[in-house]
């Protein structure tokens, strides 16, 4: 089983591979607080702010990751404010079966990245993004 250290940068690698410039574990301070965001890739005009999850089927996961999906919405929003572009809140989930979008996150299960970042206009246009 992969730590989630290991996740995280395989999370960014391939981000990569699609062309994406990353910064791993990119921490940001606002008024509010000092925050992290695992991944943070941009490509073109497109950022996104990345969330690994390395949850196990012991986990509540559907709730844990919607509780996750609402933080990381708002951090996101916060970064998006300091720097004045649009940030698209992405968790990545080890396990999970299907692509959602929670409150304004898109959560992308690991065996699915690859088809999100194919087809991520398709994708960002579904969910409001585009």
């Amino acid at each position: 089983m992969l730590s989630w250290q290991e996740f995280e940068k395989i999370t960014k690698t391939i981000l990569e591979s699609h062309g994406f410039k990353t910064k791993f574990r990119f921490v940001f301070k606002d008024k509010k607080s000092k925050s992290e965001i695992d991944v943070l890739a941009v490509r073109h005009d497109i950022m996104l702010a990345i969330d690994a999850k390395r949850y196990t089927a012991k986990w509540h996961r559907k709730s844990a990751l919607k509780k996750q999906a609402e933080k990381h919405v708002e951090r996101c929003d916060r970064y998006s404010k300091l720097v004045n572009k649009k940030v698209i809140p992405v968790i990545v989930s080890l396990i999970d079966d299907s692509i959602v979008f929670h409150e304004g996150c898109i959560i992308v299960p690991f065996e699915s990245l690859n088809d999100f970042l194919i087809n991520l206009h398709t994708y960002l246009a579904e969910f409001g993004f585009l």
